[in-house]
């Protein structure tokens, strides 16, 4: 109640809706709010000393101590025809300031569900105890999961919050250039990640539209713009390109993209294959992945015609190639690296 005498609703926070929030709890996601969290396939298999993420021999992360998570768990602009997440049950494309949770009630939120789903390893003798424990206090955050996390309007706030924590070594923040607007204010604000992932998918409109399935109707607009910024931004940048059989794989599509990269002239480019699993099998088929002979040609080609990228390492298992800018060089691993742009 106000000074006056008025009763003053209070605003309610986006929740993610019951039966979605409970198919999300079956595919073993951790649900707080209107924020996500997953254990996801390499931090549960280096449990076991089975292998790492391409992330941990790219850029040396500690795998078992990454926590994926999203804090705009079913909110995204796009409905990426690749996109193995549930977005069928993405909500609106607006998350207002009044309606979210704070940073650090969705990290203690999160942090307690994730918990949750590793505690649930520690009965399996083949777990390594000593990695278990120490997963449960991250030193990397990878600003992804599901939904566009950029949507989340205190993003500035939460990755200065996790800065804040003495484990933190490292932040990753993936988007799909749809908000550049919030871009430009983690910049401004002095609140980018350690390493920003752009998802590139298309060089020109028409593959845009037809692999991203955007919702805005300036998306192009919108992603050339954060594609234009990324030079400028004084943190680590990559850009992410899936490649699709049939969709943008083809051979007469890379000088589009050289010529797009080179200009952008991000520190590193990732090239991956589409793979076929979760929700994107419902759209796509097992025939659009590609083999990784074939990655590392498009790869080569690429770093051919750019002129100023070149191959810098690649994960078999992972399907996925990584470029390195060689005008604008950087230490790949992350402990080494000073942020200076």
């Amino acid at each position: 109640m106000s000074c006056s005498g008025e009763v003053v609703e209070e605003e309610q926070l986006i929740q993610i809706k019951p039966a979605i929030s409970e198919q999300l709890k079956k595919a073993k996601y951790g649900v707080s709010d209107h924020s996500t969290v997953e254990l996801c396939h390499w931090t549960k298999k280096s449990f076991k000393h089975e292998g790492s993420c391409y992330k941990h021999k790219f850029y040396g992360i500690s795998t078992h101590r990454c926590m994926e998570f999203s804090p705009a768990g079913m909110h995204c602009e796009n409905r990426c025809v690749y996109c193995w997440r549930p977005m069928e049950f993405y909500d609106s494309l607006e998350m207002k300031p009044e309606q979210v949770a704070e940073p650090e009630e969705i990290l203690t939120k999160l942090m307690a569900e994730r918990k949750k789903l590793i505690n649930g390893y520690y009965g399996d003798s083949r777990n390594d105890k000593q990695r278990l424990d120490e997963s449960l206090l991250p030193s990397h955050y990878a600003i992804s999961l599901s939904g566009e996390p950029t949507m989340y309007p205190k993003l500035p706030e939460l990755i200065k919050y996790l800065n804040s924590l003495e484990a933190t070594k490292s932040i990753f923040l993936v988007t799909n250039g749809q908000e550049p607007d919030m871009i430009q204010k983690l910049q401004d604000e002095d609140a980018l990640p350690t390493q920003l992932y752009l998802s590139t998918n298309a060089a020109d409109y028409e593959s845009f539209l037809k692999i991203n399935k955007p919702k805005y109707d300036d998306s192009w607009e919108r992603w050339n713009r954060t594609l234009g910024m990324l030079k400028h931004l004084n943190t680590r940048t990559v850009l992410r390109i899936t490649l699709i059989r049939n969709y943008n794989d083809q051979k007469s599509m890379i000088p589009a993209f050289a010529k797009m990269f080179k200009e952008a002239s991000p520190h590193f480019i990732e090239i991956k294959s589409y793979m076929h699993i979760g929700r994107s099998t419902n759209r796509l088929e097992h025939s659009n992945m590609l083999e990784m002979e074939e990655v590392k040609r498009f790869s080569e080609q690429i770093a051919k015609q750019s002129q100023i990228f070149s191959v810098m390492d690649e994960s078999f298992v992972s399907r996925i190639s990584i470029l390195q800018n060689n005008e604008r060089f950087i230490d790949r691993w992350i402990p080494a690296y000073v942020n200076t742009n």
